[in-house]
């Protein structure tokens, strides 16, 4: 057909009826149904028209327009939400779903979404039954809460907590504690949304207890207490200890709210990492109500946990809101099963991802990357340069902004080609490996990646070489 014209080429564009006869697309309507197969096919016949009359394409082929059309049919049968391998060494990713869960928490969700479940019916009584049962003595007993109960996220978890508790009334919080989380998340927000007036006090690097005292009225409903887990003020400061607020709170009838974000069960500094304030402290200072995540350094399911005086939270659990921020069955789940295995510290960081990982020694980073680049060079051959060098890996998620923790990385340096456009490669295959560039390196981290995703890592290089 070389030579022809453009009316020429135009007639020799095949008819949908005449591809419908063959074999490859009757395969494609087995696998895409017929009618997004057709779809595909007039697409495809239309981009190769348009290619004729914009001069682009010297030939017509049927079989170039099917596999343009199964391409199309591939690409839209693709999901969204998929798997993607973290060698950012970032562990509490945002933009890559937070925290991993547990083996036996995601076989808890697959085994609850399969079928029916026990959600909110009790079986011994044959009755209906609360969906707050599956977690909230768990949560009791890890934090030493009179009560408690979980929602779908921590923004939900405060914002129910100033609905319930001062609504039309005064909130009073600290300057230095108005932060703002991803996605835009600011607690004045929040506080407007709940439709409790805050009162701002102190100033943004020191406030006293006196100024608490000073700003109490008679419409003060609640003294609400930020912990400002996702960035630190260092240097000349002063904040009011949970303990001093529960007493003065308690000296004027007013409770105490201490939202602690990231959510920490267990002492942190006892595995080399900094310590963060527990549930367990807050409550045994005598807090009303603490809020938390379930999906940082917890480890779980996205969640927001709540928990504190049976009194509070039994008008958490009444208000309109509780069930427009309910938990569904699968998370409901997966947080069951993480609380669970905080009963027993060694099973915890043995089983729980995000603890594993965050406590990975420098000397483990090291031997994983070293193994992890032998790999490479035997796998990959003489493509690339590669490496190891000292790093640091990061918490994420807003949890532990000032730690550095040391790892190993794997630097590779492409010997053709730039680092960006193996970077690029790397993302865009399948399943996709999301890495670091710097200084025209690629950089993995083996902090979070998994012993079964490493050859994982070594084929999607020699796929980006190719």
């Amino acid at each position: 057909m070389a030579g022809m014209d453009t009316k020429t080429l135009l007639r020799t564009l095949p008819k949908v009826d005449e591809l419908l006869k063959r074999d490859d697309v009757a395969a494609l309507i087995s696998l895409h149904g017929r009618e997004l197969t057709l779809e595909a096919l007039r697409d495809a016949i239309e981009a190769t028209r348009a290619g004729v009359l914009a001069g682009d394409l010297a030939e017509v082929s049927a079989d170039a327009i099917v596999n343009g059309a199964a391409g199309a049919l591939e690409a839209g049968a693709r999901r969204s939400l998929r798997r993607v391998i973290n060698a950012t060494g970032i562990v509490v990713h945002t933009n890559l779903g937070r925290s991993p869960l547990a083996d036996a928490a995601v076989e808890a969700v697959a085994e609850v979404a399969r079928g029916y479940s026990t959600l909110e019916y009790d079986v011994p009584t044959g009755t209906r039954g609360s969906r707050h049962v599956h977690v909230e003595e768990l949560i009791c007993r890890l934090t030493g809460a009179e009560a408690a109960m979980a929602v779908n996220n921590n923004a939900s978890a405060v914002l129910m907590g100033l609905a319930a508790l001062a609504r039309r009334k005064e909130a009073i919080v600290s300057r230095g504690q108005l932060v703002e989380i991803g996605g835009s998340f600011r607690i004045p927000d929040i506080m407007r949304e709940s439709g409790a007036k805050m009162v701002e006090v102190g100033t943004t690097n020191k406030t006293h207890l006196r100024d608490y005292e000073n700003a109490i009225t008679p419409r003060t409903g609640l003294m609400l207490k930020v912990h400002t887990s996702n960035y630190r003020v260092v240097g000349f400061t002063e904040e009011v200890s949970s303990a001093d607020l529960v007493e003065l709170g308690a000296k004027h009838g007013i409770p105490v709210f201490e939202d602690q974000g990231s959510g920490v069960l267990i002492d942190l500094a006892k595995y080399g990492l900094p310590g963060e304030p527990t549930i367990g402290a807050a409550i045994a200072a005598g807090v009303d109500l603490v809020s938390a995540s379930g999906d940082k350094l917890l480890g779980g399911p996205q969640a927001g946990i709540l928990a504190g005086t049976a009194e509070v939270i039994a008008k958490l659990k009444k208000h309109p809101l509780a069930r427009c921020v309910r938990l569904d069955k699968m998370t409901l789940a997966a947080l069951e099963v993480t609380l669970r295995l905080y009963l027993d510290e060694v099973r915890l960081f043995a089983e729980v991802p995000t603890l594993r990982m965050l406590t990975m020694t420098a000397e483990v980073a090291k031997q994983r990357a070293e193994v992890l680049a032998a790999a490479i060079r035997s796998g990959v051959g003489d493509l690339y340069e590669v490496t190891t060098a000292p790093d640091v890996s990061r918490a994420g998620g807003g949890s532990l902004p000032m730690e550095d923790i040391p790892t190993t990385v794997v630097a590779v340096t492409p010997r053709s080609g730039s680092a960006t456009a193996l970077e690029a490669a790397l993302r865009l295959g399948e399943p996709a490996v999301i890495a670091r560039l710097r200084d025209g390196r690629l950089l993995l981290d083996p902090r979070t990646l998994g012993a079964d995703e490493e050859p994982e890592v070594v084929s999607a290089l020699l796929a980006a070489a190719r």
